[in-house]
């Protein structure tokens, strides 16, 4: 899910030799060609004209490509509820965050749809896949904390962020499901949920 490189500038007189959205767009041609289990990082270096200790620069594993700049990302995603008004209710502050978190563009290479159907539908990622998805929860969590006085790790919080996610990942079962589907739509209507389920 990635929101973009930031200007490849020269280091110490020497070019860069690639970017994270190259490697991505490497990869992700070579798991169309070979599937993901069977592509290896030394695939991916040569593919991308690269060192395998320079790919290491970019990404730790052959996992967290499929993910891009995840942390980035992250880091977006909290400054967005942060910027949300306090006179908004929690449950609507939480809503209108997870559909702009989830708002890329129809030219993203990778696309959007491609890489989460990689995500979701390849059984090596799935570890991989908890990992992330309980440090999304993890952002909603610290959100709903800091607007109704509690912890990150209480109870109400914690609800909120784990159905926030059921809720995400069922619109985009069915937005893999239906290619004439709107994600957008389909997340909006789900969140909508939100607020039956919680309250808040």
């Amino acid at each position: 899910m990635p929101i973009g490189d930031p200007p490849r500038t020269p280091v110490r007189g020497r070019p860069v030799a690639t970017s994270h959205g190259e490697i991505e767009q490497a990869a992700f041609r070579l798991f169309q060609q070979h599937g993901f289990a069977r592509t290896t990082l030394d695939d991916i270096a040569r593919e991308v004209g690269v060192g395998r200790r320079t790919l290491f620069r970019y990404y730790a594993s052959k996992n967290d490509i499929p993910w891009g700049r995840f942390d980035r990302t992250l880091d977006g995603f909290r400054t967005i509820l942060d910027r949300m008004s306090d006179d908004i209710p929690v449950h609507e502050a939480v809503h209108r965050g997870v559909l702009l978190f989830n708002d890329f563009p129809d030219d993203a290479r990778p696309s959007h749809r491609e890489r989460m159907r990689l995500i979701l539908s390849t059984p090596e990622l799935q570890a991989h896949s908890v990992l992330r998805y309980a440090e999304w929860r993890h952002v909603i969590a610290a959100y709903v904390a800091q607007r109704t006085g509690t912890h990150a790790d209480d109870l109400l919080p914690r609800t909120v962020g784990r159905v926030s996610l059921a809720i995400a990942l069922a619109a985009y079962d069915v937005w893999l499901d239906d290619e004439s589907a709107v994600l957008s739509d389909l997340l909006d209507g789900s969140m909508r949920a939100l607020r039956l389920h919680l309250g808040v």
